[in-house]
């Protein structure tokens, strides 16, 4: 039986990027040696990381002052390093507070100088937006999380910034067309849309940096990766090559304007069955719905051990809500093909036969 993984990350891959990182495992391009033990340093190597900062540019159409970086530690670590480089102690950080991911990145910026927080869903468990707030025009920088995975909500709509704009995009990047140039900084764990676990996609304009007056220590300090090309230190290899093999793919769908129409429909057709089916109910409503990560709950949470049994029957895994939240959450990310859709549609309607 066919399996889909609707986890929320590691997420699912292109079908045809598995076989081709498989094989790259066992022997690289016909040169004698396995991608996993080549050196990083190598000319082969070299070009994987050329090919796929090339990619990065190109689906994402960024300006020359954006630098592209890999680094490790996965967006988590972006929660400090972003302070540590760019805000002084008694200077000032602007934050949005929508959910568990941006709440850990407060946390962490507070180690480094003052947070203000200008808008929370934290209210009504994150389950919707905050709309009206102001961005000071003091603080040294903005950061707002475009998806937030746990919670199921998503920024339509990038405000207009009079400051830096920092953007987590661990789980949207690549998924829908921005003007990324707006973003002076942004970050994303490539375990959603990217590739696999282990690596971290950094673009950050350099003129941001080298404002602070703290020391920074070496691996912290973006400029060092900028120095070096992200191989200051032994990158995470397997994982950027994968991502060359997912952005070779997503390029080959069409780019990002192919992917996000196809996330459109997959996102509507999952949201239409939940509104539509009585024994379910939505987390979040109307434009604040998240694209890639869709939350509901049963209305009778009795029966959430019986749906997660049928859809387990199905294929359909990795559907359980964050605890946080609890119900269920399908990561519907790039790879998700269609008729994972379908097939978690029909659990749905089969549950309400059953129990309707």
């Amino acid at each position: 039986m066919k399996k889909y993984n609707f986890y929320s990350g590691p997420a699912i891959l292109p079908p045809e990027v598995l076989a081709q990182a498989s094989s790259a495992v066992l022997e690289l391009d016909h040169i004698g040696l396995s991608l996993i033990e080549i050196s990083h340093r190598s000319k082969e190597f070299q070009a994987v990381v050329d090919e796929t900062i090339h990619l990065i540019r190109e689906l994402l159409q960024l300006s020359p002052e954006h630098q592209v970086l890999f680094l490790q530690g996965g967006a988590s670590m972006q929660f400090c390093q972003v302070p540590y480089n760019l805000l002084d102690n008694g200077e000032k950080a602007a934050y949005l507070d929508i959910g568990a991911w941006s709440k850990k990145a407060i946390k962490e910026a507070r180690l480094f100088g003052n947070v203000e927080i200008i808008g929370s869903s934290a209210d009504k468990n994150y389950s919707y937006l905050p709309k009206h707030y102001t961005i000071p025009a003091d603080a040294k920088y903005f950061h707002l999380t475009t998806n937030e995975t746990i919670h199921g909500t998503q920024m339509r709509h990038i405000p207009e910034s009079p400051v830096p704009m920092v953007g987590d995009m661990s789980s949207d990047i690549f998924s829908r067309v921005l003007d990324f140039n707006r973003f002076d900084m942004i970050y994303a764990g490539a375990q959603k849309n990217m590739g696999p676990s282990g690596a971290t996609l950094v673009v950050v304009k350099e003129s941001l940096l080298g404002r602070v007056k703290r020391p920074i220590p070496t691996m912290l300090d973006y400029r060092s990766h900028i120095k070096d090309g992200s191989l200051h230190n032994t990158p995470c290899t397997f994982a950027i090559y994968v991502c060359m093999l997912t952005l070779r793919w997503l390029k080959a769908q069409g780019g990002v304007a192919a992917i996000e129409k196809y996330n459109e429909e997959k996102a509507a057709r999952l949201y239409a069955e939940i509104d539509r089916n009585p024994l379910l109910q939505a987390v979040v409503s109307g434009e604040d719905r998240s694209r890639m990560n869709v939350c509901w709950v049963l209305k009778d949470a009795a029966h959430d051990e019986a749906f997660s049994n049928l859809a387990k029957e199905a294929g359909c895994i990795g559907i359980k809500g964050h605890r946080s939240v609890g119900g269920f959450r399908a990561s519907i990310y790039n790879a998700m093909p269609m008729e994972g859709i379908d097939t978690l549609v029909e659990v749905m309607q089969s549950f309400e036969k059953k129990n309707g």
